[in-house]
């Protein structure tokens, strides 16, 4: 059954891919904006990443011992923070761990920085260490939608250096498969392009079967045939394109 989406549906999407190549295309109404978590008024996601890290950290019992940092900025809070840290820290430091304004998952919604719960917390590098909570967190996030985004060693590949505190909401089955395969968002979107309705990459994940493709994206939005008996779902990738997950094995 041949389906429409909108670009404006495209691009609310949560697999926009975002760094100095593919800037911010569009970004959440604040009404789509809620607490990352009820003792963080200050700190805002958008609603379905704030509702699955409510249930991370409900599912891995860290209530008081992992605390949200940073969530969504706007436009000009993302200027000052980069205009603030070369001040600060000088270039070399900022563009490591900082976005460019406009470039940054922060201004999505869907991009949280965590910390371990401790007297003092560094905004920009907030201690997340591989142990105890902490770990527990970066081995579940997968199940709830939440990638590690800019992993020990990927630099080359994402632009940025390793932040262990810096996850990114894009949704399940996608989380699982990025863990399974190793892959940033980078590579993922990219291999992505290869597969198309007839030809779909045929996934499993968590023990379900998906059929994902892509089709392109135009000014108008995108058409394509689904199956009329399966789940699916859409994202724009922010490279041109709109993936569609079709729930159900084959």
């Amino acid at each position: 059954m041949m389906q429409t989406v909108t670009r404006e549906q495209a691009l609310a999407g949560t697999l926009a891919l975002v760094n100095p190549a593919h800037p911010l295309q569009a970004r959440p109404a604040p009404e789509a904006l809620v607490p990352a978590m009820p003792d963080a008024p200050g700190v805002l996601l958008a609603r379905q990443a704030a509702v699955m890290l409510a249930a991370l950290l409900d599912g891995i019992r860290a209530a008081g011992r992992i605390v949200p940092v940073s969530g969504w900025r706007s436009h000009a809070e993302q200027q000052a923070l980069y205009a603030d840290s070369v001040r600060d820290n000088g270039l070399e430091f900022t563009q490591k761990y900082v976005a460019l304004p406009g470039c940054s998952e922060h201004e999505t919604g869907l991009a949280i920085d965590v910390g371990e719960a401790r007297e003092v917390i560094d905004f920009i590098r907030p201690a997340f260490p591989d142990t105890g909570v902490c770990a527990a967190f970066r081995r579940a996030a997968a199940r709830y939608g939440f990638i590690e985004r800019y992993p020990k060693g990927a630099q080359a590949v994402t632009g940025i250096g390793h932040e262990p505190w810096h996850f990114r909401y894009v949704g399940w089955p996608h989380a699982g498969l990025m863990a399974q395969r190793g892959v940033t968002l980078e590579e993922y979107i990219g291999a992505l392009g290869a597969y198309t309705p007839e030809q779909p990459l045929h996934a499993e994940a968590g023990g379900r079967g998906f059929d994902i493709f892509r089709v392109p994206l135009g000014p108008e939005g995108a058409r394509f045939d689904a199956p009329r008996d399966r789940v699916w779902q859409a994202s724009a990738d922010n490279c041109g394109g709109l993936v569609v997950t079709v729930w159900g094995a084959v």
